[in-house]
């Protein structure tokens, strides 16, 4: 120590100054100030309230539906109820989980705050009076917000909890209702198929009477209301393809009429310039797949409208007595349904439904015998007007032996599987005649042929449609029958189910969604083309462009809709990544050939060497290019043969492209005439015939050559430019023969 050292390192580190209670406070200040930020960020308590208000009423109205004792459920109307209780589950299930997060971070504030209390240098400027004088300005700012935060932190928790408790409860009332709306279902399930009802020849023991049934249609359209609330974005789709289907066949007209093209779609029998008629038929044939579990009384009320729709939309294009008939069928389809919403009392309305099933049998035979002929070419609707008459006898039967459920199901069933077929199939014909609308203003915009061979297309397209309406029609055909959740439940349960293959795991719905999006960018790609007008016509030559972007286009289609079916249909990557490497060595073995054109099959994309619509040679190949796949490029002779050529080929030799940079073809015509002759003259004629051609490319002078043979004769040289190489041959022709025309008029022999 007496060596002069510094002993100040030994002395009490442990005295805090100033500055270090101030940091301290600061701490304090930190933390209170997250409060009122905290609480602010909360931005979904008020919407969450405002729901559970909503759910509470509603599930306070489905309650009493489900649990009144005057009127028999509704299957339709059950099956809404569960997918509404759904509905509601979800969004309560949302709402808790929100407020779990913001009660977590409320804790966490909470537990901060807490430790603060624990911090010793804290707790010492709190307690001693000489700090409250040192930092009387901080504590009087933390009086204020102390005050706030206790305030903030006291209803926030309040709010939370409450809106938890009540969440809580809504969760557990859904569940008991779930579990009644299944109850009723197995219930009326199995009422449906034991005698409900009297015999219809026994007599009446108690009064029609409509009791509580306008109340009833009330809560039906209140419950409805609250169904449309939850359950909207599947409408908003439906709207949004019909008013695209509206404006694509708006614009397409209007694209047509601009250019006083309207006489060439005197064959669209279905199509108008302004389609409203067609987009609300649209409308309201997709409505019921857009909602499978709707209310009944929306179900009801579509079906009126598409009724409504199709007359209006048959009034001018169906002969009288066929109008007639339809007429008759449209009142059989809506006549219960008015009576249903009148209050008709349930013992007349059950008169009612016998005669008009009775009158459905017989008005079915009838039309079955009369426009069978007629009827065979819509198959759709030849079936399901089997299905109505055979539908329509079975409610008879139900009704006489009291089956009251069952009546109403088969008779709703079969008059709107009907319904459906017919605007299926008007639906199908108008999507072929849109596509084909779209062809021809497409091409009539980009200056191509209006005519085209539009059978090939058109009976592509009816197959698609035809499948398409068939698959929908079915879907609504077994939920009306109430058996479409069964089917679609065991068919899921057979497409998940994983199955194994040695060490190899799948699935039929893998391999199914695999397909089918391979079979979808396989459509996609074929018919792009003619989505843009694009028919693969030969004598089309001025969009080689386009046509490269198209055939690109298709390339992506294809590898994305590969890579995309892998990625989606749940097929294990480590899996095909073995397959890929023993595809390796079978390239590297016996495939090299196919690998190799499919690569070369890209390059041409690509590089553009050739192009569709080029002319070119290839040895003592010469044709137009039709096609360039893949794998094989197509060649259409003048001949009209068409030679598949590997791609391979291609590339590996050389190619003389005759329009690669332009279309013009140098033409050459040699004549020998007779002496004597004047020269001038001649080269004028000659040049004369020539440039009063059309065809012919006057920016490149023409060159006329005369040399003499012998004393007695002289051949002629003619060279001119073509400027379509297609019309070459025929211009020739057309020159050759004013040349002889010419030269026989001034006497001049030719040799």
């Amino acid at each position: 120590m007496g060596n002069g050292q510094d002993i100040s390192i030994l002395s009490d580190s442990a005295t805090l100054e100033k500055g270090d209670y101030l940091i301290h406070l600061q701490k304090v200040f930190e933390t209170v100030n997250k409060v009122p930020v905290t609480v602010t960020s909360f931005t979904k308590l008020k919407p969450i309230a405002a729901h559970l208000t909503q759910d509470e009423a509603a599930l306070s109205l489905l309650k009493k539906r489900l649990t009144q004792s005057e009127r028999t459920p509704n299957l339709q109307n059950l099956q809404m109820d569960r997918t509404l209780l759904e509905e509601l589950q979800a969004n309560n299930k949302d709402c808790l989980s929100d407020l779990d997060e913001y009660e977590k971070e409320l804790r966490a504030l909470k537990t901060e705050i807490l430790s603060l209390r624990k911090d010793t240098v804290l707790i010492k400027v709190f307690t001693l009076p000489a700090m409250h004088v040192m930092f009387k300005d901080q504590f009087a700012e933390l009086k204020k917000k102390g005050k706030v935060t206790d305030s903030l932190l006291k209803t926030t928790t309040t709010s939370i909890n409450d809106l938890q408790a009540r969440t809580s409860a809504n969760l557990i009332n859904i569940k008991e209702l779930i579990y009644v709306t299944d109850g009723h279902l197995d219930a009326v399930g199995i009422k449906a198929f034991g005698k409900e009802r009297r015999y219809l020849w026994e007599p009446s023991k108690a009064r029609n009477r409509g009791v509580g049934f306008r109340k009833f249609i009330n809560s039906e359209k209140e419950i409805s209301g609250y169904y449309f609330v939850y359950t909207r974005s599947s409408r908003a789709l439906l709207l949004f393809t019909c008013l695209t289907f509206f404006l694509w066949v708006f614009f397409n007209f209007k694209s047509m009429k601009q250019r006083d093209r309207l006489e060439s779609l005197d064959d669209f029998s279905l199509l108008s310039p302004h389609p409203y008629l067609i987009t609300f038929m649209m409308l309201f044939t997709l409505a019921p797949i857009f909602d499978l579990k709707a209310p009944a009384l929306y179900i009801e009320s579509v079906q009126i409208l598409l009724a409504i729709t199709l007359t209006a939309f048959f009034r001018k294009r169906l002969p009288t007595k066929l109008f007639s008939y339809w007429c008759i069928f449209g009142l059989l389809l809506l006549t219960p349904v008015f009576f249903r919403l009148w209050g008709t009392p349930p013992g007349y309305q059950r008169w009612l439904l016998f005669f008009l099933s009775l009158s459905s049998s017989i008005y079915g035979i009838i039309i079955l015998k009369k426009l069978d002929e007629q009827a065979k070419r819509y198959k759709m609707i030849l079936v399901t007007g089997f299905i109505f008459t055979i539908f329509a006898v079975i409610a008879t039967l139900c009704n006489i032996f009291g089956r009251f459920t069952l009546t109403q199901i088969f008779y709703s069933t079969g008059v709107n599987s009907l319904l459906n077929a017919i605007s299926l199939t008007v639906l199908a014909k108008v999507l072929v005649e849109a596509f084909l609308l779209q062809m021809k203003s497409s091409r009539i915009r980009k200056g191509y042929p209006e005519y085209f061979d539009w059978h090939p297309v058109s009976s592509g397209l009816k197959r698609i449609t035809g499948i398409g309406a068939t698959i929908i029609w079915f879907v609504i055909f077994t939920t009306n029958l109430n058996i479409f959740n069964g089917l679609y439940g065991s068919l899921m349960d057979i497409l998940s189910e994983k199955r194994n293959v040695g060490n190899f795991t799948f699935t039929f719905g893998g391999i199914v969604l695999f397909l089918g999006i391979i079979w979808t960018a396989n459509f996609l790609q074929k018919y792009i083309a003619y989505f843009f007008g694009d028919t693969g016509d030969d004598g089309i030559e001025d969009n080689k462009g386009e046509r490269s972007k198209l055939l690109i286009t298709r390339l992506v289609l294809l590898i994305g809709g590969f890579l995309m079916a892998v990625a989606a249909s749940g097929l294990p990557i480590d899996k095909i990544t073995v397959i890929l490497g023993a595809l390796g060595v079978g390239i590297g073995l016996g495939l090299q050939n196919i690998v190799s054109n499919f690569v070369s099959g890209i390059i041409l994309i690509f590089d553009k060497t050739i192009r569709i619509g080029d002319v070119v040679e290839l040895s003592n190949k010469k044709g137009r290019v039709k096609e360039i796949g893949v794998r094989a490029s197509t060649l259409l002779t003048d001949e009209g043969a068409e030679i598949i050529i590997p791609n391979g080929s291609i590339l590996s030799n050389n190619i003389i492209n005759w329009t690669l940079s332009n279309n013009q073809m140098r033409i050459d015509i040699s004549l020998t005439i007779a002496k004597p002759f004047n020269s001038t003259e001649v080269v004028s004629q000659i040049r004369e015939i020539i440039t009063n051609n059309d065809n012919v490319f006057v920016n490149k002078e023409p060159v006329i050559m005369i040399s003499p043979v012998n004393k007695l004769s002289s051949n002629i040289k003619i060279y001119f430019w073509c400027k379509n190489i297609s019309h070459a041959d025929l211009t020739r022709s057309v020159v050759v023969a004013q040349i002889f025309e010419v030269f026989e008029e001034k006497e001049i022999e030719i040799i």
